[in-house]
């Protein structure tokens, strides 16, 4: 007796399309059913996993590595890469936070300044994130050099300049404004939450309702066709490491205030898990591929992997291993799935 679930307006579905309908809803919504049986196995392993305070803290760790995914999904979509962020989130914590500092601390960075609004460190913060990013986008755009030698360079740079502002020191003692973006609430929900939240929201509307959206699949698609159907190519990778550069400045932003301090060795490895949530989220290397929501589930899963494995006392090293690994796999379904619609 055939199963009504695969069966279409009366026609009875072949073997092969019934195949072929399970290859695409594995395809499609893979990533869900893996968080889920994830989440799952956590929850067996560890009965604190699902209580209330750690799946909150579960989403305050993950946000700022998500904020750093939506700029570095946008960015491999055009086939780049951004090895950058986590320098440039160091960068911008130290700067920040130097300008954010309580006038009453003995070691403040500048003695003479006056309390300045919240809003000053905000804008300087992302200001240099779009400085930074836009640096590697010209460079990307302009000469030709490969996105990860280009952002390289960015990511050593910016790390030495964040370590010679500083003077290799932390930037502590933030003012109460400041700090609530890392530890406020609204409504009982953790600002940070709510910041991802809306940031997510918007690069989803950016990459699917805008013309914006619409150039970056295509030069990732195909750059060649996409300069030749008039599409500013050189002008949109630039605005996308720009984006990218920003997206790693709030991530600062929020991270700094969370712990109240501005630090020149904030964000080490932040790239990798960002580009990992990306990759995991099914973005494809190869350009042209992946969606806003992939990558956020892609950043929970980092974000549940992450904690289960603490709460489960795996060694550190081991963790990095094991992300290595899940990284690996998740490219090489990218290929094996791309290469079955070739």
């Amino acid at each position: 007796m055939s199963n009504p679930a695969l069966s279409t307006g009366g026609h009875h579905l072949s073997t092969d399309e019934k195949k072929a309908l399970i290859k695409n809803i594995i395809s499609k919504y893979g990533i869900y059913f893996v968080f889920l049986g994830l989440v799952l196995f956590m929850s067996i392993m560890h009965p604190a996993f699902l209580t209330v305070n750690n799946i909150l803290n579960i989403i305050r760790q993950v946000t700022s590595i998500g904020l750093i995914a939506l700029g570095v999904t946008i960015i491999i979509i055009t086939r780049g890469i951004d090895l950058s962020s986590g320098s440039v989130l160091a960068l911008v914590s130290v700067v920040a936070a130097s300008l954010a500092q309580n006038p009453d601390w003995a070691a403040r960075m500048y003695p003479a300044l006056p309390v300045l609004p919240v809003i000053v460190p905000i804008v300087v913060g992302l200001a240099i994130g779009a400085l930074c990013g836009g640096i590697s986008g010209v460079f990307v755009a302009k000469t030709g050099i490969p996105p990860f030698i280009a952002t390289l360079g960015m990511m050593i740079v910016a790390r030495g300049a964040a370590m010679i502002y500083s003077d290799g020191r932390p930037v502590s003692s933030l003012t109460p404004e400041y700090n609530f973006m890392g530890q406020g609430e609204i409504l009982g929900i953790p600002f940070p939450v709510i910041l991802f939240a809306v940031m997510a929201v918007l690069c989803y509307i950016l990459l699917n309702h805008t013309r914006f959206g619409k150039y970056v699949y295509a030069i990732g698609g195909n750059e060649q066709a996409a300069h030749v159907s008039g599409i500013n190519v050189s002008k949109y990778k630039i605005l996308v490491y720009i984006l990218g550069g920003v997206m790693s400045a709030l991530a600062a932003l929020v991270l700094s205030a969370r712990i109240s301090s501005g630090q020149p060795g904030l964000g080490n490895m932040f790239e990798l898990d960002a580009i990992a949530a990306a990759t995991i989220g099914g973005v494809s290397h190869s350009g042209g591929i992946g969606t806003i929501q992939g990558t956020v589930v892609g950043a929970l899963i980092i974000g549940v992997l992450n904690n289960g494995l603490d709460l489960l006392n795996v060694s550190a090293y081991w963790q990095m291993v094991i992300k290595g690994v899940i990284i690996v796999a998740a490219v090489v379904f990218d290929m094996r799935k791309n290469a079955r619609k070739s």
